[in-house]
């Protein structure tokens, strides 16, 4: 995608030229074209930038240096640029819903405390098969942020057996107690590493889903393992 930016402050070629490199090293820039007489940047990339990060990449918000959106709005791109990026983990959830939903129907009724276990069995086994699809890899990624991993050689390639065993028993209803108790901890866990990851805003990819997707580590893996947690201390209480 190309989009041209007002970009003012420019005084000289040098200052073209500066800006010019800066704006390159961003990692999605592909090609940039910036004119000090037209104070314009014009930018292509392989995914929506925020304008933060472009403006950030020139100086930052003292910089003599100022970029904004000229042609486009940037809430709607930043939406359009997010829903392309967790697209695969939109999916994921919805079908998981969609057959939890379908199989917890009772009597023309949504069992409540059904409908959470098929989804957490359905999450449980749905994301340990995309982590066998590559286990060293997601074992590599998952070491770079996990408080555990990052300790215990090895962890990483026993963790999706970990999630495949809950999945199973949240289908089969295996000892509620104990499953939902082993979920608490076992995501309360991960979750610590993920929330110092988002943080700390460290630029690593998120193993959630295996080393298949390149999904960047944010909030919304948070709240996946949160959720997790959360379902399975209401699952707990009401049994």
């Amino acid at each position: 995608m190309n989009h041209t930016y007002q970009l003012t402050g420019m005084t000289c070629t040098s200052c073209e030229a500066k800006v010019k490199s800066n704006l390159l090293s961003l990692a999605d820039v592909t090609s940039a074209e910036v004119s000090k007489e037209n104070n314009t940047a014009s930018i292509t990339m392989s995914k929506h930038i925020a304008l933060n990060t472009l403006q950030a990449a020139i100086g930052g918000a003292d910089s003599k240096y100022q970029i904004t959106a000229l042609n486009h709005d940037e809430v709607t791109e930043q939406t359009k640029s997010w829903v392309a990026t967790y697209k695969p983990l939109l999916l994921i959830f919805a079908f998981i819903i969609g057959v939890s939903i379908i199989a917890s129907i009772s009597n023309n009724k949504i069992n409540g405390l059904k409908f959470m276990n098929f989804f957490m069995g359905g999450f449980f086994i749905v994301f340990s098969f995309f982590k066998f699809l590559d286990l060293k890899g997601f074992a590599q990624s998952y070491s770079m942020y996990d408080i555990v991993a990052m300790k215990i050689k090895g962890y990483g390639f026993v963790y999706p057996f970990i999630e495949l065993v809950l999945g199973i028993a949240y289908l089969i209803s295996f000892n509620p107690s104990v499953t939902n108790v082993v979920t608490i901890v076992v995501m309360g866990v991960s979750s610590i590493g993920v929330i110092k990851s988002v943080v700390n805003k460290q630029k690593i990819q998120c193993a959630c889903l295996g080393a298949v997707f390149n999904l960047p580590m944010s909030t919304v893996t948070i709240i996946e393992d949160l959720l997790m947690v959360a379902m399975a201390t209401c699952t707990l209480l009401t049994i």
